[in-house]
């Protein structure tokens, strides 16, 4: 298993609509007040997709179900919700190898988000 930050294919939906659809599907939180902080290419000299880059707060309230994915999609996720220092510590020993999730832990750390 990979841990990575939820994400997902645009399915022909604005980016914002469907971060907040992922992040429902994947975690069970509905949020609402996103915030684009960038878009970048991955890898711009082999791939051509654009990655959309969003952080949105969240409470205990805003959790309406398990999340895990969706049994049609065919996704096998375990939620984690980690001290933000232990996904620093993890992201610095390789434990999280994902560039998305690595450039959102530390776009928090340098925007003191957490």
């Amino acid at each position: 298993m990979m841990i990575e930050a939820c994400a997902g294919l645009l399915d022909k939906d604005n980016p914002e609509d469907c971060i907040r659809r992922e992040t429902e599907e994947e975690t069970g939180y509905k949020i609402s007040g996103v915030r684009k902080v960038y878009e970048a290419y991955m890898s711009p000299g082999s791939v051509t997709e654009m990655l959309y880059f969003f952080v949105a707060a969240y409470t205990a309230s805003m959790k309406i179900s398990e999340g895990g994915g969706l049994e049609h999609e065919q996704e096998n996720i375990e939620v984690l919700e980690l001290p933000f220092s232990k996904a620093m510590e993890m992201m610095e020993q390789g434990e999280i190898k994902d560039a998305k999730t690595i450039m959102l832990l530390q776009y928090a750390k340098l925007n003191n988000l957490v």
